[in-house]
This record gives C-alpha cells, sequence and structure tokens, in this order.
C-alpha cells in the first residue's frame, strides 16, 4: 500500500496516467466524429430527386368502388368520418362502420368550421376536408417534404384515408412552447402551414 502511495505521488507516474487518459479521449471523440461524418455523407449521397416510395393509394373519388366495410375515425364523441370522406353523427354510423348517406346528418367532404390554412376546429371535419380528391397534390407536396425528417412516422401510412387522420391530428405544428395552442379555434390542421399564432 505505501509502495503504490509512493509511486502515485511520482510525477512521471501522474503524467503516464494523464497521457493514457488524454489518448483515450481523443480516440473516442475521434471515432464519434468519423461515425458523424459518415451518417452525414450517406444523407448527401441520396439523390435530390429520389423520392420516398410511399405506400399512400389516393382515393380519386370513384364512386363506383363498392366497400362493405369502412374504417372510420372512431374516437369522435358525437360524430365521426368515415373513409369515403362522410361526416355523420355517431348514431347514423352503419354496422359495417360507414356513415349513412341516406342520413339527415351526413355530408361527404365538408370542411365546416375549416379555414383557408387547412385548419379546424373540429377533428372530424378536418379528415373530411382532407379527404377531397383535389387536396392530393397538397397531401404530396407535404410527404415528399415530409419524407426526409419524419419517413419512420409516415410510412406506416398506408392510404388517404390514414394518412387524413394522422395529419389532422394536433402536431408539434399546432402549439407554441409545447403547452398553448397556436389557435385554440382551429387546432387540427391538413395544410402545410402551421394555425395562424392569436395573440394572447
Amino acid at each position: 500500500m505505501m509502495v503504490l502511495r509512493r509511486l502515485l505521488r511520482k510525477r512521471w507516474v501522474l503524467g503516464v496516467v494523464f497521457g493514457l487518459s488524454l489518448i483515450y479521449f481523443l480516440t473516442s471523440t475521434l471515432k464519434q466524429e468519423e461515425r458523424t461524418i459518415r451518417d452525414r455523407t450517406l444523407l448527401e449521397v441520396r439523390d435530390s430527386d429520389h423520392r420516398i416510395p410511399w405506400k399512400v393509394r389516393f382515393n380519386l373519388g370513384n364512386s363506383s368502388r363498392q366497400i362493405t366495410r369502412c374504417r372510420n375515425s372512431i374516437q369522435g364523441k358525437t360524430l365521426l368520418t368515415d373513409e369515403l370522406g362522410y361526416v355523420c353523427e355517431r348514431n347514423d354510423l352503419l354496422v359495417n362502420g360507414c356513415c349513412n348517406v341516406n342520413a339527415p346528418s351526413s355530408r361527404q367532404y365538408i370542411c365546416k368550421s375549416c379555414l383557408a390554412n387547412g385548419c379546424c376546429s373540429i377533428y372530424e371535419y378536418c379528415v373530411s376536408c382532407c379527404l377531397q380528391p383535389d387536396k392530393q397534390p397538397l397531401l404530396e407536396r407535404f410527404l415528399n417534404r415530409a419524407a426526409e425528417g419524419f419517413q419512420n412516422l409516415f410510412t406506416a401510412v398506408e392510404d388517404h384515408f390514414e394518412l387524413c387522420l394522422a395529419k389532422c391530428r394536433t402536431s408539434s405544428q399546432s402549439v407554441q412552447h409545447e403547452n398553448t395552442y397556436r389557435n385554440p379555434q382551429a387546432k387540427y390542421c391538413y395544410g402545410e402551414s402551421p394555425p395562424e399564432l392569436l395573440p394572447m
């Protein structure tokens, strides 16, 4: 024990320990930097014209297509939106999951409560409005831009309906300072720009 203490008091031993620690620090830092450069290079190598092959299939409003079962937005307390773009009251939902198109409450591609920027105050109207066939170019632009930053998130989206469900849910674009809506009256957005910031 005494020998170890005497040895550690000598300056050359402390110098060796310091030198080895410095070498270890520098090599691990350089390896991390190499990994970062390699990852960055891989991202830059991607062709700028390369489009991620999205699995989204757009419903072009072909009413001749027979649907025996519909997916719907499920969560609405009073309103629901089915995958054909119909909004209806919960009690007008058929057993197959589709809105009863003959019910007085059912409306297709309704944008009631939606602003010109694509932000709506009611989630179900946002989804219905987003499902309009003329929104396809807007959504494709969004998908192509989102390809870089949100590839993992949006590769799970398989069709127009799922894209609209995901896009209309409140997102980080809808909030300010992570705890306040930018516009509490229009927080569900399918459009390209975030909700307009309302003064406090």
